[in-house]
């Protein structure tokens, strides 16, 4: 990953995500509007900050719609929903992490449950531009790349630019990988756009 230096990718981001080439969705060659963000899993604070003076900007100065999803978040709000949130915290110290994964991954599959929820909540706002945070703290319960191919039909309206804590990668030999944190290299994803490569 190439050095990671928050002000020059702070003023990165704000330039491509308000330009109009980005938000007509021009030369993306018939791909889905999807742009990953990835950064050092350990500026993970940093990038929560930079991403919440991102969106102020972005607001106040260039009168953007910022719709901002955070998976943690997301996940605990449907747990709640259907009601079972205490009752799997009650059931945490009883279960072996591999059941504790495998019920994590039933209730909150992407495909039933979490892209529906983003789904959702995007028809019920007006938004030019989604941004979507959490994906280290949701690992291994949910995998971005399933995510992401679950949200390619229902999401293609507007950028959606997923910010990742990790690599993305392109080569010849395995395609395009989600690394998260640096270290699990078995995301294969290839339709998102990394951003950092985007031209304003």
């Amino acid at each position: 990953m190439t050095t990671f230096v928050i002000p020059e990718h702070f003023d990165h981001l704000y330039k491509v995500i308000s330009s109009p080439r980005f938000l007509q969705m021009q030369g993306l060659g018939n791909e889905v509007p999807f742009f990953i963000c990835p950064y050092p899993p350990q500026e993970a604070v940093a990038m929560t900050d930079m991403i919440r003076r991102l969106t102020n900007k972005l607001e106040t100065e260039v009168g953007l719609r910022i719709l901002a999803i955070n998976l943690y978040d997301l996940s605990i709000e449907l747990l709640r929903k259907r009601g079972i949130f205490e009752q799997i915290m009650e059931m945490e110290e009883s279960l072996s992490k591999e059941e504790l994964l495998e019920l994590l991954q039933n209730v909150l599959d992407p495909a039933e449950h979490l892209a529906p929820a983003i789904v959702s909540k995007a028809k019920g706002e007006v938004y030019d531009v989604l941004f979507l945070s959490g994906i280290g703290e949701v690992f291994p319960y949910i995998r971005s790349h399933t995510l992401l191919n679950n949200l390619q039909t229902p999401m293609a309206q507007r950028p959606m630019i997923m910010f990742f804590p990790g690599e993305y990668t392109h080569s010849q030999e395995t395609g395009a990988s989600l690394n998260l944190f640096a270290r699990l290299h078995d995301d294969q994803y290839y339709r998102a756009f990394n951003i950092f490569h985007v031209e304003p």
